[in-house]
């Protein structure tokens, strides 16, 4: 609960120097803070995913590509490359939901570009459409806060994973104030999974926020998702409701005071975003609300993606995994991230990587020593310490890259200062200006046969004490389809990490007008310290 501040005492009129009385106003804060508890005996009314997806336009719209495709595959998959189709997608969901919309993420950011989302949710629920949001709670602080305020409309649910005590007022108070259980505070449910009428789905890498759809006027993700149809939608309905009616899912008004509800009320609503007719998504005319904000459209026809039916499986960690006795060796055992592990170790001749934070741990590293041993072809690419939104996965990623190099594992470092260079994986840029990028998809390619897109990094974070989830389709053309994404990433957006006469050397990207590097390209002197001084020290799992 939001800790009363006029309460506290007045330390600006005591006599310490400022430094101190700020210093003193935050432990105190962050005491009192501390002292919040988690609700008990909370109601948790049990609701799962929408019985028959055949009742609804989309769920008969699956059965009849189905049909008319002539396959015995029962999923159908659409890559999602560019941060357009990420956010125009979803907004097509929304407005073609009919009876269920189910939303599952890490974080979901207040700004701009969420509230049209927002928007269309409202619009979509006051038509009648059940809505239920499942957020992990760590990002709800200061002015995230406000997606919160969802929770107070008809036919939407809000539910936080894995809470923290105390108050959300600022983010850094929540962590000083939990210090005391830093184990559970690392315990996230990282999953992303955003299903319409429990028969599309998509899932992948992006959070939802403006970073994530091309439009922040800083740093933008270059990301890819998977537009996911028919039976693995379902799959993915089933873990979703298996994380909501978890006792670890709190609902919002369990966790707030009147004081707080009030302070949160749902903002007047905007004009001229009305949601779409579903019955009417045949009508071109009918596929955009009347008024827009600017860049981005308001919607895209899905049925002109490229869809693919092919076998697949879903991969994902059980809830329980983030509870506080998760450390057992049955559930440290049984995860996403040993899914995946086991399916890279049958690759016969190319393991192509793309993880925005890697830190193999000496097991992944085992596996790749056994690759390169049959003659497999491996190459990765991850973000450079410039690139990296998170320096400190870097100093666990850059303690193994000797070592890989050494082993033959092909490294590339995503080139931080670029705009929208890649625009077949994905605009890192928009008409903002934004001029950084920094990688943030999950994607695996084997063998150009088995693709691999999911929530979770190959790191130990994800393998130990995040919850994640992932897709495994067979299919070659998707794999290739995949490949040709990426690899401009690794010519032209990317720096080659080589090892010449035992030190680490960078090469440009091709057609840039770079130079080599014989240090971390692109970084700044405070970054590369911390690189130095935390490299030695900082544990895997930690990192």
């Amino acid at each position: 609960m939001i800790t009363a501040y006029a309460a506290l005492p007045s330390f600006a009129s005591l006599s310490w120097p400022r430094p101190l009385r700020v210093l003193g106003l935050l432990l105190l804060s962050g005491w009192l803070v501390g002292c919040a508890s988690l609700p008990s005996a909370v109601e948790r009314p049990k609701s799962t995913a929408l019985a028959n997806p055949s009742d609804t336009l989309l769920g008969r719209t699956v059965a009849a590509r189905a049909s008319s495709a002539g396959t015995r595959n029962d999923s159908a998959f659409a890559l999602v490359g560019s941060a357009e189709l990420a956010f125009t997608s979803r907004m097509t969901l929304i407005q073609a939901a009919q009876k269920t919309l189910d939303l599952q993420y890490y974080a979901i950011f207040a700004d701009d570009t969420t509230e049209r989302m927002f928007e269309a949710l409202r619009a979509t629920a006051a038509r009648g459409v059940r809505i239920r949001i499942l957020l992990d709670d760590f990002n709800t602080a200061g002015k995230n806060a406000q997606v919160l305020k969802l929770a107070f409309e008809k036919n939407i649910e809000l539910r936080l994973f894995n809470p923290l005590p105390g108050g959300r007022s600022s983010l850094f108070l929540r962590i000083l104030s939990n210090l005391k259980d830093v184990g559970r505070m690392q315990r996230r449910m990282h999953n992303k999974i955003f299903v319409a009428d429990n028969s599309v789905a998509i899932t992948g890498g992006r959070n939802l926020g403006e970073t994530y759809f091309g439009q922040s006027a800083g740093t933008n993700f270059i990301d890819i998702d998977v537009l996911a149809a028919g039976r693995i939608a379902r799959d993915l309905s089933r873990s979703f409701d298996q994380y909501w009616n978890n006792p670890l899912a709190y609902p919002v008004q369990s966790l707030m005071t009147a004081q707080e509800i009030a302070a949160l009320k749902p903002a007047p609503k905007l004009t001229g975003l009305t949601g779409v007719n579903p019955d009417k998504l045949d009508d071109p005319a009918a596929a955009a609300p009347t008024a827009t904000l600017p860049t981005l459209p308001e919607s895209t026809d899905l049925r002109l993606l490229p869809w693919t039916w092919a076998p697949s499986v879903m991969l994902v960690d059980r809830a329980s995994k983030i509870a506080a006795d998760a450390d057992s060796v049955e559930e440290s055992q049984d995860s996403a991230v040993d899914g995946l592990l086991q399916l890279m170790a049958q690759a016969q001749t190319e393991l192509l990587i793309v993880s925005p934070y890697f830190v193999p741990g000496q097991r992944m590293m085992q596996q790749f020593a056994e690759l390169r041993r049959r003659g497999v072809r491996v190459r990765v690419l991850t973000n450079s310490l410039a690139s990296n939104d998170a320096p400190a996965a870097h100093v666990g990623y850059a303690r193994y890259r000797k070592a890989l190099l050494g082993m033959g594992v092909e490294l590339y470092e995503m080139h931080a200062e670029q705009q929208g260079s890649i625009s077949s994986f994905g605009s890192a840029a928009s008409s903002t200006g934004a001029s950084r990028a920094s990688l943030h998809a999950k994607a695996v390619v084997i063998d150009n046969r088995l693709l691999v897109v999911g929530s979770m990094n190959l790191d130990l974070r994800s393998k130990l004490q995040n919850s994640e989830v992932a897709i495994v389709i067979r299919n070659r053309a998707l794999s290739l389809e995949a490949s040709r994404m990426i690899e401009p990433a690794l010519a032209q957006g990317a720096w080659r990490v080589e090892l010449l006469e035992g030190q680490l050397l960078w090469r440009a990207p091709e057609g840039s007008a770079l130079q080599d590097s014989r240090s971390e390209p692109d970084a700044s002197l405070a970054l590369r310290m911390l690189l130095t001084l935390i490299g030695p020290l900082a544990p895997d799992e930690m990192l």
